[in-house]
């Protein structure tokens, strides 16, 4: 028998931007039957070759309620809505992004590109309050999203990260190595004007992001992030992410549809 996972959320007037985190929230994973619950404490599990296996269905912490709104009942990651939240004095904003950030965060976020159901890009992705499913064979990582059928290559068979990119990209080209039992990944060649966070954090078409994947046991994997966007930052940032695994579940399709009744413009 399957069990559904579902998200109660309360729509009152709210902007778009809610209306994309109800968009977001309103894939519904499956768990499948119950299944003994492993040791989280466990060593990680480790692939034929000997790297640490990332594969699995991953979500986030949820440490905060969703802005008032909308979806009202609903627990998100504090990075969702802020990616420097973590950081002392916050973001290291050149002074245009400082006062965009503040026009954003005052229409609620309105402009989202997620509110008019384009691809999150790698940040927002990471801290989305959906699962996300990790996928890794020899040469490849794949992270596949339950938000809008999204996925992501991260390649790892020796090829040396973009240079440039003719076609540039909502996740860019990533490129990954081992070193040791951390997964780095280098990715360029984005979209220009995306958003990091729900607060609308910019990145540009000049950033560069650094990710160390590490999967310190069965049950924690941490992603430590990197950005260097010198257009929109006066210097690199570093944060950490923390996800959890979710045994006994798949993901679901779940499209977006940009006219959908529920986006409401503020």
């Amino acid at each position: 028998m399957e069990i559904v996972r579902s998200v109660r959320c309360l729509l009152i007037g709210t902007p778009a931007a809610t209306a994309a985190v109800l968009a977001m929230l309103s894939a519904t994973p499956v768990l499948l039957d119950a299944q003994s619950p492993p040791n989280l404490n466990a060593p990680a599990p480790r692939t034929a070759d000997g790297k640490p296996d990332l594969s699995g269905i991953w979500d986030n912490l949820h440490n905060r309620s969703c802005p008032g709104g909308g979806c009202g009942d609903l627990m998100v990651s504090r990075e969702f809505l802020n990616i420097g939240a973590s950081l002392k004095g916050g973001l290291p904003y050149q002074p245009w992004a400082a006062q965009l950030v503040k026009t954003r965060t005052a229409a609620n976020g309105k402009d989202d590109p997620v509110a008019r159901c384009l691809p999150a890009g790698i940040v927002h992705a990471h801290t989305s309050p959906l699962f996300r499913k990790i996928v890794q064979v020899p040469g490849l990582v794949v992270i596949m999203y339950g938000y809008n059928a999204m996925f992501r290559q991260i390649f790892t068979d020796g090829r040396p990260p973009l240079a440039n990119a003719e076609m540039p990209a909502f996740f860019g080209y990533s490129s990954g190595k081992w070193e040791g039992d951390t997964l780095v990944v280098e990715t360029s060649g984005f979209k220009d004007e995306q958003w990091l966070d729900r607060n609308g954090s910019p990145l540009t078409d000049a950033a560069k992001i650094t990710e160390r994947f590490r999967r310190v046991n069965y049950g924690k994997l941490e992603i430590e992030i990197t950005v260097n966007d010198p257009k929109a930052y006066k210097a690199p940032w570093t944060v950490k992410l923390n996800q959890s695994p979710v045994p006994n579940t798949e993901l679901t399709d779940y499209l977006c549809l940009e006219n959908s009744p529920n986006l409401i413009g503020k």
